[in-house]
């Protein structure tokens, strides 16, 4: 696997929080298939390190978070371009094997995409993910919901290994 690991903070934008304390972590190519697993294995894989209660579909094409979990999409199809942290966020261009691991309170939503862009997403344990939309009022209560999740026990991607960039990046 030749994975390029790129991270990054967004700031609260006054309707998003954001998480102030753990950044963004975006794997390109991290199943990309040359050489390792593919696009397909990526549900099985986030399953294996921990990361359950997946779905696979699309993005939502308005800003959204979720307070009480963090999440991991993986692309399987298809490219898409998805604004991560509001609207003075980040673009991401995601292919299939991208990964982009979003810690609680993060924006995010699709800005465009390909007819078959599919992902799959999936939570820390197993979580049931709340959906928070641009709210003032949501954003205030979720801040410190967001302030008490923990850091998952594994790297959606590399699973246990003590040097993924999950373990070196998200430290309370």
């Amino acid at each position: 696997m030749d994975v390029q690991v790129r991270s990054f903070f967004v700031k609260d934008d006054g309707q998003v929080p954001n998480n102030p304390n753990l950044p963004v972590i975006f794997y390109q190519n991290a199943y990309d298939g040359d050489p390792g697993p593919g696009p397909d294995s990526i549900q099985g894989s986030f399953a294996s390190h921990g990361w359950k209660n997946s779905w696979t579909g699309d993005v939502y094409d308005y800003h959204h978070y979720h307070s009480n979990t963090h999440e991991v999409l993986g692309v399987r199809r298809g490219t898409g371009t998805l604004l991560i942290g509001g609207d003075a966020g980040e673009r991401l261009e995601m292919k299939p094997g991208d990964v982009v691991l979003l810690p609680a309170g993060t924006g995010h939503k699709k800005i465009e995409a390909s007819d078959d862009f599919e992902v799959v997403g999936a939570y820390p344990d197993g979580m049931e993910p709340d959906l928070k939309e641009r709210d003032p009022a949501q954003k205030a209560k979720a801040v410190n919901t967001i302030a008490d999740v923990p850091i998952p026990e594994q790297d959606p991607v590399f699973g246990d290994d003590g040097q993924s960039p999950m373990f070196h990046k998200w430290i309370k």
